[in-house]
């Protein structure tokens, strides 16, 4: 199990601007008392990841004040910030950027996720990252058979991935086209995979 953790890093982006939430960053929205690139970090780390690389964009500087404020890198080594100066060009950017940072660490997999999906933590998480084989491991949660996150990109992939991710996709276009190989796991019974785009959705923060 130990070697497993070792292999699979966790990616969050946390990048957003929150455009439709009057230009808050999403990583700083408040969730019980924390901002939610916390509850994100920490849910990586509860499933098991000893390295989490977490790609910030929107008011960085920001991001990283408060984190420091909060004490929230306190005592995890292995989590590296990484900016995406391109940030606004969509989810696609912060993705390459992340798995980049990742190329030269040794890691086999990378587990990403999403800052603005509080609903999501580690049990989930921890099933996806279980799905983890080798270099060559997709594996994607589904909700009630729909694929969400969080998703395993193995590492023979991130090339791939990388050539493919433009926008608001991520790593749409390259799951769709090797949709076959994905281990499919299902999560609906631990987590609710709501996203934190709009007014609206604040309802969903306590």
């Amino acid at each position: 199990m130990t070697q497993t953790k070792e292999q699979v890093a966790g990616l969050l982006l946390a990048a957003g601007g929150g455009r439709r939430l009057g230009g808050r960053p999403k990583a700083l929205l408040e969730h019980r008392g924390h901002p939610l690139v916390a509850h994100a970090i920490d849910a990586l780390r509860a499933a098991g990841c000893t390295r989490v690389h977490v790609v910030l964009g929107a008011r960085a500087a920001a991001v990283r004040e408060r984190m420091a404020l909060d004490g929230i890198l306190d005592g995890h080594e292995g989590c590296m910030l990484v900016e995406n100066p391109d940030w606004e060009r969509g989810m696609g950017s912060s993705l390459c950027v992340g798995l980049d940072s990742l190329a030269a660490t040794g890691a086999r997999a990378a587990l990403v996720s999403l800052v603005d999906q509080p609903g999501i933590g580690a049990r989930a998480m921890t099933r996806v990252r279980d799905g983890f084989r080798d270099a060559t491991s997709l594996v994607s949660a589904t909700y009630a058979g729909v694929r969400g996150h969080p998703v395993l990109l193995g590492a023979d992939h991130w090339a791939g991935v990388m050539a493919t991710a433009t926008g608001d996709r991520g790593a749409r276009a390259y799951l769709r086209e090797h949709e076959a190989e994905i281990a499919l796991v299902e999560c609906g019974d631990v987590a609710r995979p709501y996203d934190i785009d709009t007014e609206a959705d604040l309802r969903h923060l306590e």
